[in-house]
């Protein structure tokens, strides 16, 4: 019997895309609550358990104890790197390259990585965070980008919520929550929220 040929549009309406959520927090943690490297590799456990691809700055600290997690799982990790090779992102920038599938060396530095990586993500989780993950949530509520925050692990993350409310520029598409399963379940809905809406919007 001859086969069925499959043309490319058929093969798409076979394999939908994965959602990549992006997570964004402090490099050094030194700062960070209790039990916030506890809840960064949860987080990305929680986003490995439910199909997601997690997206990273391929650095150190809650992104990389995320990519751990999600690695634990069975998850698919992105890295998006400052540096402009794999050279320059170990020797240079000294950043891991482990709990990753593939890194990307976009040579853009730490500003323009940010910029990349939030908009290559589905969503953003932020997790701690110093001024550089402050800078990534700015870009990401610019962006209206699906975004949640994982109170109470100290840093910029527990200071969003008051940052936001006094910019005078709307809630923007966040959720809040200290419990990573719950957070993560809330901005899976909001990404299908968005995806819904975008699907309305072609038709």
């Amino acid at each position: 019997m001859k086969k069925k040929r499959v043309l490319p549009e058929d093969s798409g309406r076979m394999h939908a895309l994965k959602y990549k959520i992006c997570v964004s927090g402090a490099a050094e943690t030194g700062f960070c609550a209790d039990g916030s490297h506890e809840k960064a590799e949860q987080i990305g456990r929680e986003i490995a358990k439910r199909g997601m691809v997690l997206v990273t700055g391929a650095t150190t600290g809650m992104p990389y104890w995320s990519a751990k997690g999600a690695k634990m799982e069975g998850g698919i990790v992105i890295g998006l790197s400052p540096a402009a090779s794999k050279l320059a992102h170990v020797k240079a920038y000294r950043l891991p390259t482990d709990y990753h599938d593939l890194i990307i060396y976009t040579g853009f530095n730490y500003a323009g990585r940010n910029l990349i990586l939030t908009r290559s993500a589905d969503a953003i989780i932020t997790i701690c965070g110093r001024i550089g993950t402050l800078n990534e949530f700015t870009i990401g509520f610019e962006d209206q980008k699906p975004m949640g925050v994982l109170e109470g692990t100290g840093g910029i993350a527990d200071k969003l919520k008051e940052i936001v409310e006094g910019s005078h520029r709307g809630r923007g598409k966040i959720v809040y929550s200290n419990d990573p399963a719950d957070l993560v379940d809330k901005v899976i809905k909001l990404i299908e929220a968005e995806e819904e809406k975008n699907n309305k919007v072609s038709l």
